[in-house]
């Protein structure tokens, strides 16, 4: 029997835990595209739990694991990325971060300087991911919208 066939009728998986990527809403599509990815490349390396099992097709060529579960995205204002942000922040929730300046960079050090050298309070944030409990992080996206 295959694996489709064995868990079409098995419980759905819940998961009490959610992945969230919050971009800003004025981003071009491009750039929402890359931003998502890098924010949520973080969360693997340090969550080992997010990530699932290596996957396999019927011909046994194996592929490389993905996260076990569903990353929402949403969008907001600045206004709402920089609230969601310091509500990450005050939860303690595994976070990452993408600013305006990391568009001119072009490296994963140059990336790490530009954070480094601008103050939490004026990040000029386009982009948020967070990990943490559903009811946590439900509050640090509240007030943004699904991305359409």
């Amino acid at each position: 029997m295959n694996t489709i066939t064995e868990t079409a009728g098995a419980e759905p998986i819940r998961f009490d835990t959610k992945i969230a990527v919050l971009l800003r809403a004025d981003l071009e599509p491009w750039q929402r595209l890359n931003v998502t990815s890098f924010l949520v490349s973080g969360l693997g390396t340090q969550i080992p739990e997010v990530i699932g099992a290596p996957y396999e097709d019927a011909d046994g060529v194996p592929y490389l694991p993905m996260f076990r579960q569903p990353v929402l995205v949403f969008e907001a204002t600045k206004e709402t990325l920089t609230t969601a942000h310091t509500r990450a922040l005050s939860r303690s929730l595994p976070r990452s971060v993408f600013t305006s300046d990391l568009f001119a960079t072009g490296n994963d050090r140059d990336n790490r300087a530009a954070v480094r050298a601008v103050p939490t309070a004026e990040l000029d944030l386009v982009g948020l991911a967070v990990y943490g409990p559903k009811n946590a992080v439900d509050k640090v996206v509240k007030g943004a919208r699904m991305h359409p």
